[in-house]
């Protein structure tokens, strides 16, 4: 069990520095409008969707629309039905565990589980690190958030102007992740130009807002032709 602590603590790093930068900016973005500390932690425990997350601090001061807010949430983060689908063969086999695995894939969870294959069985229990690094990264979101939080109760407005463009440091986690994982697995090469590819053209197609459900499909269904032709 430690030594799968260990290595799930190594490989989650890079999320532990994106998730406190983020965390602290919703803290603080959620102390800024006035709302309670058990708001942005109750949502940092039970919503655990960043995009979500803020986008709900500003619907919750205005006029409460149900079905405006699910289809918000839904459209935000339709993109774990397929991370869901790639850990299928992952998770085969959790056991107890799989219900915190499920509810624990996030983006980067995803990205850490599913490109560490070889270190997690290295560890002699791989699906102790899946529980570790989705475990781990929670308690960083949340964690992050209460730190903002703390910070926006006591310097107010003046740390604000300070953290613009800290979102940027999720996009450049997931540049590292892929680089990574793009020079230590060759087997994958199709996988990544294809993403790549997929999401140049949607985003072409569909615009900034809709190009990642698009892109997600073409995926699937290209790697679903590929699947078919070499296994018949």
């Amino acid at each position: 069990m430690s030594r799968a602590f260990r290595t799930a603590f190594n490989l989650s790093l890079p999320v532990l520095g994106a998730y406190w930068f983020l965390g602290i900016t919703y803290g603080l973005l959620a102390a800024n409008m006035g709302y309670s500390v058990w708001i942005p932690i109750s949502m940092a425990l039970c919503v655990y969707s960043g995009s979500v997350e803020f986008i709900a601090l500003t619907l919750l001061l205005g006029t409460f629309q149900p079905l405006s807010a699910f289809v918000m949430a839904f459209m935000v983060g339709a993109r774990h039905l397929f991370y869901g689908i790639s850990m299928l063969d992952r998770y085969r086999g959790a056991g107890w565990r799989k219900p915190m695995l499920i509810y624990w894939l996030s983006d980067e969870t995803f990205a850490v589980n599913f490109s560490n294959i070889d270190r997690m069985k290295a560890s002699g229990n791989q699906f102790a690190c899946y529980l570790w690094v989705s475990a781990l990264d929670c308690f960083y979101w949340v964690a992050g958030g209460i730190m903002g939080y703390l910070l926006g109760t006591s310097l107010g407005e003046s740390i604000l102007r300070h953290l613009q463009g800290l979102d940027f440091v999720v996009t450049a986690m997931f540049v590292a992740i892929f680089m990574d994982d793009y020079v230590r697995h060759k087997a994958t090469h199709l996988s990544s130009w294809l993403g790549v590819a997929a999401g140049a053209v949607c985003f072409y197609l569909f615009g900034p807002q809709q190009f990642i459900i698009p892109t997600m499909l073409c995926i699937l269904a290209v790697l679903f032709v590929n699947y078919k032709q070499h296994n018949p």
